[in-house]
């Protein structure tokens, strides 16, 4: 594919994602470090396009080495326990000055407006404001954290107005008292509280590194909640660049988030990767399955019609009407990822005759691998045993050897139930199998 096709082929893919997007709040949050790094400019330009894509944003940064930075030029002690920063009056002095500092940095890039550049036409508006109400932790085991705080209260009405107005939001993580004293939170914290009131569609966390099992080293693509918190407690020595995000994960979608995606802030275009392509580029935290198999629905028509058309047009399945598919949804079972159709199957079962037919066995081009077609076909199994069916039959012309791999075995014509010999197309000239599960 020329450079051209495949910039067509990606915009027309992203274009979905487009449409989703638009009117919806996003919060990012995004630590101290990214601020500092040479690429953080990069990170800049993807939030000036998702803004003019129609993307309510909500931006929270961290200061954690711009706060380190500042207290050993006073020749201070940066002090923490059990990961939280003990803020003295004088940490509270260089947490002042860091987060003023590092909100002018980043409301100057956003307001880059150049011609020839990223930035190119973007005349975004940037709103800060005291929207965190913050209280103090106060002694915990012993320890007097002094001014670290943690947030009482969210304006999400404030936040909501300025994002009425087209603005862009920037939140640093800091908070005030109602007698008028300031906290230093963090920013994980912050981003959570923020999205959980807003009732964001979602919260976008960028991490210092991959969020990977430890166990083998590979990067983990997407896990429920309950299956993150597993994680967590299987795996205690992980680090806190990863095991701060998943916490935060975790409360979101318990609080009503329905997705929270975690991306190495290292890899560039991570956020447009993520967004605006079908599988991504980071790690997502969901209440539910990202990816789920369960039985059609009329909805699932169009779907299943796109996946099998293809393999209707190389013969490899037989043509199927969207009529007759409407009339048999109820034995047809979809695996569905993020809105798209992946994967199908049917069961026509004969329940008088203790028999079922197995159909329309598919799974997307692009989804091939990852065990789909396995995982469909026990789920067929289960069905059977449900219905009391003792026998499943297979035609079949080009995919024989994957139903024999799997138990089938060669039949012929003749050992089909009567009304299956009724079906059978000889200009096809399937092939027949046949696997005993009773």
């Amino acid at each position: 594919m020329n450079t051209q096709n495949a910039f067509v082929s990606w915009f027309r893919d992203s274009s979905p994602y487009i449409h989703a997007h638009r009117n919806l709040t996003f919060v990012i949050s995004f630590g101290g470090e990214a601020v500092l790094a040479d690429d953080f400019a990069h990170h800049v330009h993807d939030f000036a396009l998702l803004h003019s894509l129609g993307i309510r944003l909500v931006l929270v940064h961290g200061i954690r080495p711009q706060i380190d930075q500042r207290l050993a030029k006073l020749d201070a002690p940066a002090r923490f326990h059990n990961n939280l920063r003990i803020t003295d009056e004088l940490a509270l002095q260089c947490v002042k000055e860091a987060a003023g500092l590092v909100r002018v940095e980043i409301e100057a890039l956003l307001s880059m407006g150049l011609a020839n550049s990223p930035m190119a036409g973007a005349k975004i508006k940037v709103a800060s404001g005291n929207f965190v109400t913050a209280k103090p932790i106060g002694v915990i085991d012993g320890i007097d954290y002094d001014h670290t705080g943690a947030v009482r209260r969210i304006d999400s009405v404030a936040i909501h107005q300025q994002l009425d107005q087209n603005n862009v939001v920037l939140i640093s993580p800091i908070g005030y008292s109602p007698s008028g004293e300031v906290f230093n939170l963090s920013a994980e914290q912050v981003a959570t509280a923020v999205s959980i009131a807003l009732k964001a569609e979602k919260l976008v966390l960028l991490t210092e590194q991959n969020c990977c099992n430890p166990d083998n080293g590979e990067q983990l693509q997407q896990m429920t909640t309950a299956e993150a918190e597993a994680f967590l407690q299987q795996h205690p020595e992980l680090s806190t660049d990863i095991s701060l995000p998943l916490k935060a994960a975790i409360q979101s979608c318990q609080a009503g988030i329905d997705r929270v995606h975690l991306l190495n802030r290292r890899t560039d275009g991570a956020l447009l990767l993520e967004l605006f392509s079908r599988d991504g580029i980071g790690t997502l935290i969901s209440s539910t399955a990202y990816e789920e198999l369960r039985p059609a629905t009329l909805n699932d028509i169009g779907g299943i019609l796109e996946l099998i058309k293809p393999l209707e047009q190389q013969g490899k399945l037989a043509k199927r009407s969207r009529e007759k598919i409407e009339m048999e949804i109820a034995d047809y079972i979809v695996i569905e990822r993020d809105g798209l159709i992946i994967g199908c199957t049917a069961l026509h079962p004969d329940v008088e005759g203790h028999f079922g037919a197995i159909a329309c066995l598919a799974v997307h081009p692009e989804y091939l691998g990852a065990h789909r077609g396995n995982r469909m076909l026990e789920y067929v199994y289960r069905r059977a045993a449900a219905l009391k069916l003792n026998t499943l039959f297979v035609l079949s012309t080009q995919t024989m050897h994957w139903f024999i791999e799997r138990g089938f075995l060669s039949a012929v014509l003749s050992d089909l139930p009567e009304r299956l010999r009724a079906l059978y197309n000889p200009q096809r000239n399937s092939k027949v199998l046949c696997k005993k599960i009773g």
